[in-house]
């Protein structure tokens, strides 16, 4: 299923998420070389959350990512529209919630959440996948409190085109090859691909995230640009 036909029914990237779950988190690693856990470390040390605070990790999946939080002292929403991605992490845990995480299934572009709820809102390779990414910037924000931070993970573009170019290429076709021999769904990596080859530039996601009033915007590559942290603050 490609992208095109996936975007007239955000429904059916939800049940594509169902039936990749029970193996997404082992090839998510694989497929990243191991580098997905200096990923998520960076944004764990971005958002920098420590006791008292609330943070809504968003497209949180099985939930590991907001495990990383919680460890830090900070009680954490993980919400996701994947309902098989948090049963997968439910079953993980032995059907509870791990400690400090609370699960939410909810949709980013209507975050069942109050005004200024989260000390920081986080989402890590998730935010792609939404059907209107202005929209749930604007949520993002809707949802934090004034003083709050924003950090996004996603992947991204090398600064060199052709490069660039090339890597898009090389995952268009190794992706789902690669994923023929851990998922039952390796047409879903197809997806993933163009995903990613669609998903905005550097300059261009940090435009946006100012356009739907976000400040103090900034963003680091990681592993030369594969993948991009971007941070900012909302002030009023």
């Amino acid at each position: 299923m490609t992208r095109a036909e996936l975007d007239k029914d955000p429904r059916d990237v939800a049940a594509m998420f169902d039936t990749i779950a029970g193996r997404y988190d082992l090839l998510n690693s694989v497929l990243s070389l191991g580098r997905e856990r200096h990923w998520r470390r960076a944004v764990v040390n971005a958002v920098d959350a420590y006791s008292g605070e609330l943070v809504l990790d968003l497209a949180a999946g099985t939930g590991t990512s907001s495990e990383s939080f919680a460890r830090r002292g900070a009680r954490v929403i993980a919400c996701d529209f994947s309902l098989g991605m948090l049963r997968v992490g439910a079953l993980r845990r032995g059907g509870a919630s791990r400690r400090g995480v609370t699960v939410v299934a909810g949709d980013a572009l209507n975050l069942p959440f109050a005004d200024e709820t989260f000390d920081a809102v986080t989402v890590s390779f998730g935010l792609r996948n939404v059907n209107d990414v202005d929209r749930a910037l604007a949520e993002l924000l809707r949802v934090t409190r004034v003083g709050g931070r924003l950090v996004i993970c996603e992947f991204s573009h090398l600064p060199v085109r052709p490069l660039d170019r090339l890597l898009g290429r090389g995952m268009e076709i190794g992706l789902p090859l690669v994923a023929r021999g851990f998922s039952d769904n390796p047409d879903a990596y197809a997806y993933l691909s163009e995903s990613i080859a669609a998903w905005p530039d550097q300059p261009t996601l940090a435009g946006r995230l100012q356009e739907v009033g976000w400040s103090r915007v900034a963003w680091r590559n990681l592993t030369f640009g594969v993948v991009a942290l971007h941070r900012a603050h909302r002030e009023r």
